[in-house]
């Protein structure tokens, strides 16, 4: 696969809006046992309110690290991350995890529920972080539950559910926080089918982030970025 080094921000949809997201040369390097391995390079990309971004290529390019720096779990080492036009790096920690549990959703790819949490509880969770009320936090849990069909399995424990079922609660318990960006960890086929949880989601006008190795998976993103070692391939310009 040729490599090219795309212009600043060509990942975006130029529409002279401010991007939700904006990475701009954004590297990222581990060092183990003084050997340093590049999981990112250079990269640019632009994520505008409302989109449905996937990020696609082989195990191992980096998708994994992208997604973590775009979750503020992770920082890079070089480049800049704004969010909401705020620079990220000048956030301090508790700014920074105020941001994860207000404004961004995580579904991982593990779900990483609670055994011995209900699906209920496993959803309201994030939300007892900030200090809502319990008649509040029954409302968004519920809503997210409705909306993903699984109010019926509230009382129910993980080990109890499906596994696409598990992977509908963490659904629900990152959309319960109503955050501005879903990022979506090698999503399953019931959950990113043509009729998917995902495609409801964003024609609902949520901005949604997958990561996936699954060319399928990616044919229903609106955009599709694609990762070879770190680096952001040129993407395709529509007519």
């Amino acid at each position: 696969m040729t490599i090219t080094s795309p212009n600043p921000h060509t990942t975006s949809r130029a529409n002279g809006s401010t991007p939700l997201i904006r990475l701009n040369d954004v590297t990222k390097v581990f060092l183990t046992d003084e050997v340093e391995t590049h999981a990112l390079s250079g990269i640019h990309l632009d994520i505008r309110d409302g989109e449905y971004v996937s990020i696609a290529g082989p195990s191992g390019c980096g998708k994994s690290t992208l997604l973590s720096i775009l979750g503020l779990l992770d920082t890079p080492s070089n480049g800049s991350y704004t969010l909401k036009g705020n620079e990220v790096a000048n956030l301090s920690f508790a700014e920074r995890a105020r941001i994860r549990n207000r404004e961004i959703g995580f579904i991982f790819q593990s779900f990483n529920l609670i055994g011995d949490l209900t699906v209920y509880e496993n959803v309201e969770l994030p939300l007892t972080y900030r200090g809502m009320s319990a008649s509040d936090r029954k409302a968004f849990v519920t809503e997210a539950l409705d909306r993903v069909g699984m109010a019926h399995r509230a009382k129910h424990l993980p080990s109890q559910l499906s596994g696409g079922q598990q992977q509908r609660v963490a659904v629900a318990r990152a959309l319960a926080g109503k955050p501005a960006i879903l990022l979506a960890d090698e999503p399953t086929g019931n959950l990113d089918s043509k009729n998917g949880v995902l495609r409801e989601l964003h024609r609902g006008g949520a901005t949604i982030c997958m990561v996936t190795h699954d060319t399928h998976f990616a044919e229903h993103a609106d955009r599709t970025v694609h990762l070879f070692d770190g680096h952001i391939a040129e993407e395709p310009i529509a007519a």
